[in-house]
């Protein structure tokens, strides 16, 4: 083995060591969970302000996250840095907040300051370490106390497994405070407009082409009349709608290629129709209108939209998914 290989190969041990360590760690805290992380749950559910995130150094980091996680997921809150609190920004925490405040020593100084305003003021805090008799453990209303665990550090300094605990924890009271509010897709896309998420996030009836652009015909349509209304409406296919204006069935250039045949422009549409076409109700999500397309052996490019009656109401393409940035 060469050295570069061997170096290589060191270097990919090295890696699966730390992600097998963080892994135990996380074993650990899922195991260590009890009626503590319940109660904190309640605790900042019962918030009618913010929830107060803070932490110093690597703790600080992740706090930041988990404030961005919980304010994403329907649980309004923020950051406050530590220091800066002990410098005017405890005027941010007000009555109706809750803090979350992380440190695994649980005896960072800086805290002292924001942890005495909760006291005064009788704000709730949660306070999540790895010392059960600490400062911030014995001075908090719920002490989330993090299972021993080894850092992925060689030499076990470097916060490595005790902050990936924090953020797995962070996520786990996310969600766990996102299911007690019965928080939706609805409400994800209302504050998450921007970027891929949010155009997945967007209503069929959003994006779908309605009216004079829906390519449809009833089921005796000679070929030669549906070949012209397919060309010109650019879809690729047809909607086959019975008397009382359901969809009965697709017409796609697939299904022409499959009954082609010297005696093709001879029949009709209902002869040729794929019977059980796919569809999907104006109020879906974007996203699933993309899974219904991309579902089964047979992808498809163009989706009809039909109401509770099934009746169709729009046609969704691929390309408008493309466009929205949905695929």
């Amino acid at each position: 083995m060469t050295a570069a290989l061997a170096t290589l190969h060191q270097d990919i041990e090295a890696a699966r060591a730390v992600l097998a360590t963080e892994a135990e760690g996380l074993r650990a805290l899922a195991a260590a969970l009890d009626d503590h992380f319940a109660a904190a749950v309640e605790l900042l559910l019962g918030a009618t302000g913010r929830v107060v995130v803070t932490g110093m150094g690597k703790s600080g980091h992740v706090a930041h996250k988990i404030a961005a996680t919980l304010a994403s997921t329907g649980t309004p809150a923020m950051f406050v840095h530590p220091a800066e609190a002990s410098h005017g920004d405890l005027g941010m925490i007000v009555p109706g907040d809750a803090v979350l405040a992380l440190s695994n020593s649980g005896e960072t100084a800086e805290l002292a300051d924001l942890i005495a305003h909760t006291r005064r003021f009788g704000l709730p805090l949660v306070g999540i370490t790895g010392r059960a008799g600490s400062t911030l453990a014995t001075a908090a209303d719920v002490a989330l106390v993090l299972p021993a665990a080894r850092e992925a550090c060689p030499m076990g300094l470097a916060p490595t497994t005790s902050t990936t605990m924090q953020m797995a924890l962070g996520d786990a009271l996310a969600v766990a405070l996102l299911t007690r509010r019965g928080f939706g897709a609805a409400d994800f896309r209302r504050i998450h407009p921007g970027g891929k998420l949010g155009a997945r996030l967007r209503r069929v009836r959003d994006l779908m082409h309605t009216g004079d652009e829906l390519p449809l015909a009833p089921p005796g349509t000679p070929m030669p009349e549906a070949l012209v209304l397919m060309t010109q409406k650019r879809f690729g296919c047809l909607g086959v709608v019975d008397a009382e204006g359901r969809l009965a069935g697709i017409l796609t250039d697939g299904d022409l290629r499959r009954a082609m045949g010297p005696d093709l422009l001879a029949r009709d549409v209902g002869e040729i129709m794929n019977a059980t076409p796919r569809s999907i109700g104006p109020d879906a999500l974007a996203a699933e209108a993309l899974h219904v397309m991309n579902a089964r052996e047979r992808p498809i490019t163009a989706l009809f939209v039909v109401d509770a009656g099934g009746r169709p109401v729009g046609i969704l393409h691929v390309h408008d998914l493309l466009r929205a940035g949905v695929a």
